[in-house]
């Protein structure tokens, strides 16, 4: 038998904000850039598996519309950053994908994000051959913890 999945209708909340000025293509990712487990395998195949709490952080990349409110708001955050690094109130919220079964039942896939910081600043460009991508700001964060659940 057969399995569906119908995607659509993802929101992104972020310091209590929902954003809505999306750009195009990969609008929001979430990347796990460690392993949750290491392991070393000795002689005899003797094997230890250690935690690795790195494994619980993620890079979060968020592509908007240059210039829009939303825009405004997340360059607001970096300037506070900037202005005063240890007052920094870090980023927390959710990005949430909604997955229907095509039975009319529907799923939340969750990411809950704890302790973010942007951590790079959105590049700028003029291009004169028609390339979008200069409409589009792209912000990257790191957060200490992304957890995934399905409700």
């Amino acid at each position: 038998m057969a399995t569906f999945t119908i995607t659509g209708d993802d929101t992104l909340t972020l310091w209590d904000r929902v954003f809505v000025d999306f750009s195009d293509n990969d609008v929001s990712t979430v990347v796990y850039n460690e392993d949750l487990v290491m392991d070393s395998v000795g002689k005899n195949q003797n094997t230890i598996f250690a935690k690795n709490e790195k494994g619980n952080a993620a890079t979060f990349t968020l592509r908007l519309i240059r210039g829009s409110s939303d825009d405004r708001f997340m360059q607001r955050k970096l300037s506070d950053m900037n202005a005063d690094f240890a007052t920094t109130v870090l980023a927390s919220g959710e990005f949430v994908k909604r997955l229907g079964d095509g039975d009319g039942n529907v799923y939340r896939d969750v990411s809950q994000l704890q302790g973010g910081m942007i951590s790079r600043r959105p590049d700028s460009k003029d291009n004169v051959s028609g390339d979008t991508e200069q409409g589009t700001a792209i912000y990257v964060m790191r957060f200490a913890s992304a957890k995934r659940s399905i409700q």
